[in-house]
Order: C-alpha cells, then structure tokens, then sequence
C-alpha cells in the first residue's frame, strides 16, 4: 500500500488549523504541522518531503508569500486560503484558492485537483 501523501498546513488560527488537520487527516493524508508561524512554515517548506500544502495567506502580520515562494521553487503544489476571496491573493502566478469558511468538500476537491 502507497504512504498517504503529506500535506503541509500553515494556518496562524490554532482554532481552524486544528480543524483543518482533522479534515486532512480524515481524507486520507498525512498531515505535517501545522505551521502557525512564518519562520516554522519557512522551516517545513525547505526541509520536509511534502506533496502539496494549504497556506493561509495572513499569518499574523505577515504573509505566507515566502512559504508559497519556496514551495513553488521546489516544484510543490499549493493553494491558498483565505478569507478575502481571490481578490485577497496578491500572488503572481496562477494559483487555486479556497474561501474560508471553506467546507470538506472544498477541502477535498481542491486536494485532489493539486495532486492531480
């Protein structure tokens, strides 16, 4: 049987990350964080063998910009989420976003569309 595919999780809001964990996990990944934090995410993002990740675009006062940088150098799918809609993303390529509050099935498809 395959590993499940690991899903790295940046998300500064402990309430919905850990929400957001039990959803991942729940669909069959492997769940790694989540990242509450720019420096911990940066981290992960360089070091971890990862397939995909979820970033919410505002991590306290900054951004996720940086993770979704080095994630896209590294060849790793991503979307973002947030809870301004596309119109909140100020990112330079194309990119899939999910509005929070987002449901399993958003959750679901959006993975599955990234991983392919």
């Amino acid at each position: 049987m395959a590993e499940p595919r690991r899903i790295l999780l940046v998300e500064d809001e402990p309430v919905i990350a850990f929400a957001l964990e039990d959803l991942v996990a729940d669909l069959g990944y492997e769940v790694v964080g989540p990242a509450f934090r720019l420096p911990q995410a940066l981290d992960i993002a360089t070091a971890e063998p990862l397939d995909a990740a979820i970033l919410d675009v505002n991590l306290n006062e900054l951004t996720s910009y940086p993770v979704a940088e080095r994630l896209h150098a590294r060849g790793v799918p991503f979307l973002f989420a947030t809870g301004y809609a596309e119109s909140g993303v100020d990112w330079p390529h194309e990119v899939a976003v999910i509005a929070k509050p987002y449901t399993r099935d958003q959750v679901k498809v959006a993975l599955r569309s990234l991983l392919g």
